[in-house]
């Protein structure tokens, strides 16, 4: 089962790249936008005196703290999560006083503290309701500067808020990019483990149920000739043991991820398999005209198809055929059962290997009866 996790918003993106441990340059990074409050200090030092310009230093300087704050902020987010909606309009309510407390003493360059208003409006809330907040800041900005005797309308606050929230909703987007480029990168991760883990699974399951089985029966027939032939029976355990061990070195060889079938060793080992079983082996005894790109393939239809032979058929007689494109297991046995062999997991792995080399699985009843298992490459 695959988890499917939420993604991060916005401000925790932006929180991960700059908030959990930001650096002395990430602050120089962002105090570099204050130069533009040297106009509001500029008007108060040119118009006021004496304890007015204080104040009006003062409130400059709290306004400046407040935009530097955000970045404080971040830093909580990250360490703490995401802020309720009350603390980012409250955020925001306090930066909009005191922008207003500026004005008695900046005048009508205090309307500089809405550029930083709307960039962090636009980054702390949702996209509509950033989109509206910067549209309520311009309209106050264009129209405080049309009713307010002495102040000019030349625009430009109007446009620096609507430039400055731009810039940062194109920041936004790249960051929600890039969040949901590195959940796509997890979530593509996850699926290549979980694939990888089918993937074992279902080489496990081929190795140790073809190998099992095949010792299953040998075990038996040891079993039974113990008093009968003790020197056959000897013989049958003697090859349970070397069954049993190479079983071992298959799944290691599966751990390391370097095992690779041999199609005249599938097919020596299936004729084994089969004698074991009394059941009577038609195999062929070359594989010259199998190309090597099919061979391995071939090797696993052989594997899958004597185990299911020997284990759910009830044949006396198994044929092996097997040409340069298909290769086919047929047995005079019970043949298919609804919900039976057909659709085990054994060829379930069989069909996604098929798959994988653009060939065909085909099952189902062998002329004259029984069970028919072919591959067929190039269809």
């Amino acid at each position: 089962m695959t988890t499917v996790k939420t993604n991060p918003t916005t401000l925790e993106g932006m929180a991960d790249r700059v908030g959990r441990a930001p650096g002395r340059w990430g602050w120089v990074a962002a105090a570099i936008w204050l130069f533009y409050l040297s106009q509001p200090l500029q008007s108060v030092a040119d118009h006021q005196h004496g304890i007015v310009r204080v104040l009006g230093f003062l409130t400059v300087i709290l306004f400046a703290a407040s935009y530097m704050a955000f970045f404080r902020l971040i830093r909580v987010v990250a360490l703490r999560g995401q802020l309720s909606s009350w603390h980012r309009f409250g955020y925001l309510g306090l930066m909009l006083v005191l922008c207003l407390l500026m004005i008695p003493t900046a005048g009508q360059t205090a309307l500089t503290g809405l550029v930083y208003i709307s960039a962090v409006g636009v980054m702390l809330l949702e996209l509509p309701i950033g989109i509206a907040f910067v549209a309520v800041l311009l309209g106050g900005a264009e129209i405080s500067m049309r009713v307010v005797p002495g102040w000019t309308d030349d625009g430009s606050y109007g446009f620096a808020i609507f430039l400055g929230a731009l810039a940062v909703y194109g920041m936004r987007r790249a960051i929600q990019r890039s969040i949901e480029l590195d959940a796509t990168r997890k979530d593509l991760a996850e699926l290549a483990v979980q694939e990888e883990r089918n993937r074992f699974a279902r080489d496990l399951h081929d190795i140790l149920g073809h190998s099992l089985t095949v010792i299953t029966v040998k075990a038996e027939l040891a079993g039974k000739l113990i008093a009968a032939n003790p020197e056959r029976a000897a013989t049958e355990v003697a090859d349970v043991e070397s069954l049993a061990r190479a079983a071992l070195a298959d799944v290691r060889a599966a751990v390391a991820g370097y095992r690779e079938l041999s199609l005249a060793g599938e097919l020596v080992s299936a004729r084994a398999a089969l004698q074991a079983a009394e059941i009577k082996a038609e195999l062929p005894t070359t594989v010259d005209e199998v190309p090597e790109d099919n061979r391995e393939l071939f090797a696993w239809v052989v594997r899958e198809g004597v185990t299911n032979v020997v284990r759910h058929s009830g044949a006396k007689r198994c044929t092996i055929k097997i040409s340069a494109t298909e290769i086919e297991v047929l047995d005079d046995g019970k043949g298919p059962t609804p919900g039976g062999g057909a659709s085990g997991h054994g060829l379930v792995g069989l069909r996604e290997r098929a798959d994988q080399a653009g060939a065909a699985v085909h099952v189902g009843q062998a002329p004259g009866g029984g069970f028919r298992l072919a591959v067929t490459v190039g269809v």
